[in-house]
């Protein structure tokens, strides 16, 4: 999508490689999905699904989806030993669970699922006949940091081979992380759109890329986010250590930590971001309303009806597309 002459072009994923230059600087984010899903039995022996939404924080208490419905104090029991119980809520109505052990990596990695989409259907021993193949594949190649509850889907389409390609091209490669969670999939269901709050997640951009976002922005590069998450975190970074000089162009920015509840919608001003790869998302999502803030929702309803036509895929694995 070519937002300054409203044109849309069909090609290849690969074809990246010939769309990318010297000029660009292509960031990328590098969090690495957990295996946040568990399956434990109540005392009773009913079967119950767990969610962990920060499965990196230390324990023993941990804030989760559950299904279904528990009880304050019912005990759900777990292999190799490991026991919780449910002891409330928080405020935005997610489980606090306690566990008899602080930590609970060895539990994750050795019987955790990845907490695939609902659409994605791995019922009927599915999960358990793809669990390697769902370790492997819902994950980017360049995956490092492990913290997310899912997969910052744009970065799927890349290979290592096309990331060699683009380092022989002098594209500038940095890496970000944001810990995708489970905010970013939260429908939008108020009427106005302002009062929609995103969940907090964690990014982190350290200082050795941070100077290599500065190179590039002193060398006018062009700021290319890979995905949503790569967005929201750049666009944060920006707004809290951005640096501008006498034209209000921001020049530089600094290393930065914390969380993020950035809500991007159309009448934002973006201030670093110049383009993106995105996937194609659906209606009533905040991943929508984002890409509609940059490109303008005529020309991505626009860019949907032909997507559509062409039979494009939506969801986690589907297609691509470049917004520049």
């Amino acid at each position: 999508m070519d937002r300054k002459n409203k044109t849309i072009e069909h090609k290849n994923f690969y074809n990246i490689v010939d769309i990318l230059s010297e000029n660009d600087c292509l960031v990328i984010n590098t969090t690495k999905v957990v295996p946040a899903r568990l399956y434990g039995k109540k005392e009773t022996g009913g079967k119950v699904e767990i969610l962990f939404l920060n499965p990196m924080q230390k324990g023993p208490d941990f804030t989760v989806l559950a299904k279904p419905f528990l009880r304050v104090n019912q005990k759900v029991i777990f292999d190799d030993g490991y026991e919780c119980t449910f002891t409330g809520t928080d405020e935005n109505g997610n489980k606090i669970i306690r566990f008899n052990k602080p930590d609970i990596q060895p539990l994750l990695e050795k019987h955790g699922f990845m907490p695939l989409p609902p659409y994605i259907k791995r019922k009927d021993g599915l999960a358990e006949k793809y669990f390697d193949l769902d370790k492997a594949r819902y994950q980017t190649v360049y995956a490092e940091n492990k913290g997310a509850i899912a997969a910052p889907t744009a970065g799927l389409h890349f290979t290592q081979e096309i990331l060699q390609k683009l380092k022989e091209k002098k594209v500038e490669i940095v890496n970000i992380v944001l810990h995708v969670g489970w905010g970013t999939f939260k429908p939008i269901l108020s009427e106005d759109i302002n009062k929609h709050k995103m969940l907090p997640e964690k990014y982190i951009l350290d200082k050795e890329n941070a100077e290599k976002i500065n190179k590039a922005l002193s060398n006018k590069k062009r700021i290319i986010a890979v995905g949503t998450t790569s967005v929201r975190s750049l666009e944060t970074i920006a707004a809290l250590t951005g640096k501008y000089n006498d034209k209000n162009e921001l020049v530089s920015i600094e290393s930065s930590s914390g969380e993020t509840e950035i809500f991007i919608y159309p009448g934002y001003k973006f201030k670093i971001v110049k383009a993106m790869f995105t996937n194609l998302h659906l209606p009533g999502s905040t991943p929508l309303m984002m890409v509609s803030a940059l490109a303008g929702r005529e020309f991505i309803l626009k860019a949907y009806k032909e997507a559509v036509e062409r039979k494009y895929r939506f969801f986690s694995y589907g297609d691509s597309m470049f917004i520049k």
